[in-house]
């Protein structure tokens, strides 16, 4: 398969797998009715970091991810600056500028920075998962042949062409442009499902349905204008014949059923028909005959044009109303009243993405939040059906907490004297908002410069050693010797406590007395025991007799 080869590829090829892990810190003051369960998150850090944090929770879970990167415009729209730990590129992104149109490897720096996110994304993404990418033309063939190459072009689902100005951009060349593209690709597409769209009685209200197809009451037969009076058309004014069971006919010679005569008529003066004679005999199927108090009432039927009418099946061009630009800048300012945000994503588009990819009991993962356009989309999804979807937003810039994490408080709590109803009450939930702490290092372990606690250590361990995703269970030791987690082969142990100090004694090395409890314990359980701890006394041929496998801290963290 061909492959897309760009500048520092080489380099940042496997930089995911070296990235630090940093936990997540909650930060009450910031968070919004926070759940002591598994609940809703703001991340507010480098998403690449991030991303790598959310692993030993959230690895093969995220069944619906969204992103809106950065499109490379050349308009100074971000930065790279990812820390690769190698000479040559960090010589690159040494000045940390805004790339701009004048940087000839802009293209090359925006690969670099998509690539390992990319790759952490694939690892979040749930095996019937979907992800759904935001580019415009400065990127879009790139992002393809990047996608094909990370996901497997088996797996590429659709280049949605998604119409945001249907009235156009009339400052680009050539044609007014008037959409973007939203792209699609599942991690397994053998086995992932996109739904359809789901019709309400209200979606066609005003459609009716015949042998002919759709149709709602379009204009009167009755003409009006300037030259609507019979003078003006005389050949159009002539009566047409209604009977009791609204049959339609202009013939004069009606013998079996009695017919009621319709003229043109307004405020009793003579006006003229919008179709002749003989359109109106070949096609009375196209007329709507309403009935009133005052009389009866002629209207043509109105078709619909290409995408009036709602389908169940989402079509490949990605086009309602409701998902122009404008909408997205609307919504914002009705939350935030004089406050603006560039460019945020209209929320049907995000409710259409993640209503068509997850049931009702989902995670949805945004990883360039902006506004926070996708958590408003799920807490309305939520409002809608009573469901009980989860997301998780992460945002690195300055405004993750005024303006991301806000406007998803305001739409919660609801948003004081908005005219919208539903804005107004606002639509509940919750959300835990977290920073990222520091890397979880050999080195700083060592000085004790950075010790995590025993839950954040034993969930990255056993993700590390197991690729275990353990969810929201939070790991605690559940018996003195260090228990931790148990699976259907394993018991794991993690014989720990945050502190230099114990670490440096006698205390922290696994002892023949303590070995000889775990293997009791496993044993009676028919399992083996991985244990890890700072050193230990027993010789590993005695180990292993005893179905123990010990694993020495800190050099344990970098195994995957």
């Amino acid at each position: 398969m061909p492959v897309l080869e760009f500048k520092g590829k080489h380099h940042i090829y496997a930089h995911h797998l070296s990235v630090s892990y940093r936990p997540l810190e909650p930060d009450e003051s910031r968070s919004c009715n926070p759940s002591d369960g598994e609940d809703n998150l703001i991340i507010h850090g480098d998403n690449l970091n991030a991303l790598k944090a959310l692993l030993p929770r959230y690895a093969n879970r995220v069944k619906c991810i969204y992103i809106d990167p950065p499109y490379n415009t050349g308009n100074k729209d971000w930065i790279y600056e990812d820390d690769v730990s190698n000479p040559p590129m960090q010589e690159w992104f040494e000045a940390q500028d805004w790339v701009d149109n004048e940087d000839m490897e802009r293209h090359d720096k925006w690969l670099c920075m998509m690539w390992p996110r990319l790759h952490l994304l694939k690892e979040l993404l749930a095996e019937d998962g979907v992800i759904f990418i935001s580019i415009d033309d400065n990127e879009v063939h790139h992002l393809r042949m990047l996608m094909d190459e990370i996901f497997g072009a088996k797996n590429f689902i659709a280049c949605l062409p998604t119409v945001t100005n249907l009235k156009g951009n009339n400052d680009e060349f050539g044609f007014a442009g008037t959409h973007e593209y939203t792209f699609s690709w599942a991690k397994n597409r053998d086995i992932a499902k996109i739904g359809e769209f789901a019709l309400e009685d209200d979606d066609l209200e005003s459609w009716s349905e015949d042998d002919y197809g759709y149709y709602k009451k379009g204009a009167n037969l009755k003409s009006t204008g300037g030259n609507a009076p019979r003078d003006k058309r005389p050949n159009l004014f002539y009566p047409i014949f209604v009977n009791k069971k609204d049959e339609l006919t202009v013939s004069e010679n009606l013998k079996d059923e009695e017919y009621e005569e319709i003229l043109p008529l307004t405020a009793g003066e003579e006006m003229s028909w919008r179709w002749s004679k003989q359109k109106v005999s070949a096609e009375s199927h196209n007329i709507i005959i309403e009935r009133t108090k005052s009389g009866i009432n002629l209207f043509k039927k109105q078709r619909p044009s290409v995408g009036d009418l709602p389908t169940k099946k989402p079509k490949s061009l990605f086009y309602k109303p409701e998902y122009s630009s404008g909408n997205g800048t609307a919504m914002v300012k009705k939350i935030f009243a004089n406050r603006e945000f560039n460019n945020p994503k209209p929320i049907q588009l995000l409710k259409d993405i993640i209503s068509l990819s997850t049931k009702q009991n989902d995670l949805i993962l945004d990883s360039f939040a902006g506004s926070g356009t996708t958590a408003h989309a799920v807490l309305a999804l939520n409002k809608e059906d009573g469901g009980n979807r989860k997301f998780i937003l992460v945002e690195c810039k300055e405004y993750a907490d005024t303006i991301t994490a806000e406007r998803v408080r305001r739409v919660i709590n609801g948003v004081e004297n908005a005219k919208d109803k539903t804005l107004q009450e606002g639509l509940g939930g919750s959300f835990t908002y977290c920073t990222l702490g520091k890397p979880i290092e050999i080195e700083a372990m060592l000085t004790g410069e950075t010790l995590p606690s025993y839950s954040v250590l034993a969930t990255q361990l056993l993700f590390t050693a197991a690729g275990v995703s353990v969810g929201d269970e939070k790991l605690e030791q559940k018996n003195d010797d260090g228990l931790f987690y148990s699976d259907d082969k394993n018991d794991y142990y993690l014989h720990y406590q945050p502190d230099l100090e114990f670490l440096s004694s006698d205390e922290a090395i696994l002892k023949q007395e303590h070995a000889e409890r775990i293997r009791e314990t496993s044993h009676q359980n028919d399992k083996k025991a991985i244990v890890y701890a700072a050193g230990n006394y027993i010789g590993q041929r005695q180990l292993t007799k005893m179905g123990i496998t010990f694993c020495q801290l800190p050099y344990v963290l970098n195994e995957r």
